[in-house]
């Protein structure tokens, strides 16, 4: 068992993936043909992959996939913008904590589902209102890393930068940054996954036809099982990829770690 863990753990990530993606597809096959699911039900692989390349050849699922990421990413943005002096100010104001936490807190006990509504009647915009939702669902997980982050600095990098006569901005700069990246960039993964299900969300109860939300509700209204899988599939594409990109970042920006 130990040889073959070891082997598994020289190959390259790309086969693995291969590998175990292939698996999922035979299991999910298997499924479909011992159970005896009717494809109304259960569609097999085949089914999933023919309705794929009907509606990525008449254009609807590029369509739709390109609305959906253009809410996904501002409301990816502007819930790191809006986190991050947030998150500075609680986590170096006692005070400040002690009046916004809860408020915070007691927010995430209130479904994204049940606010979504309100902003569609608050917000005049379609788009705005769906991003909106989006920033909700990705800020708190950002905001609660970056605290996270800003309190692991050991006290005595602080003790040796006064002894240094830093600024504000300089530690701020080369000490309270730095040592928050690692945990601002996890949160940053788990908050790009996130605003894929918050775009998804306002798109469901906002009424516009556009986005793959819509294309979902307008796929399981038919009872068109087939393309209700493509359109997951699609959202876990998209997920997948706002992660890959967050991962790619971090490699970058973390660097310096490796030396």
């Amino acid at each position: 068992m130990k040889r073959v863990v070891r082997f598994l753990n020289k190959q390259p990530t790309w086969l693995m993936t291969l590998v175990s993606f292939s698996l999922l597809l035979l299991g999910w096959d298997a499924l479909v043909a011992w159970g005896a699911y009717d494809r109304f039900i259960l569609p097999g692989p085949a089914d999933v992959w023919r309705q794929f390349v009907i509606v990525a050849g008449d254009g609807r699922l590029l369509k739709h996939s390109l609305i959906t990421i253009s809410e996904v990413l501002p409301g990816l943005a502007i819930g790191l913008m809006v986190a991050m002096p947030l998150a500075y100010l609680l986590a170096k104001s006692p005070l400040a904590e002690r009046l916004i936490s809860p408020y915070l807190i007691a927010s995430q006990a209130i479904p994204v589902i049940a606010i979504a509504p309100l902003l569609t009647i608050w917000v005049r915009s379609t788009y705005w209102a769906r991003v909106l939702v989006a920033v909700l669902v990705v800020f708190f997980p950002i905001l609660i890393n970056i605290i996270a982050g800003l309190r692991s600095v050991p006290a005595e990098l602080y003790e040796l930068m006064h002894s240094l006569q830093a600024t504000r901005r300089q530690i701020f700069s080369k000490l309270e940054f730095p040592a928050a990246l690692p945990i601002l960039l996890a949160g940053l993964k788990v908050g790009a996954t996130l605003s894929v299900i918050g775009a998804l969300v306002g798109e469901f109860v906002q009424p516009k036809s556009e986005g793959l939300g819509y294309l979902l509700v307008t796929a399981r209204y038919q009872f068109k099982t087939d393309l209700v899988f493509v359109v997951l599939l699609t959202l876990a594409a998209i997920a997948l990829s706002m992660y890959g990109s967050v991962a790619l970042l971090e490699r970058r920006l973390l660097r310096w770690q490796k030396g």
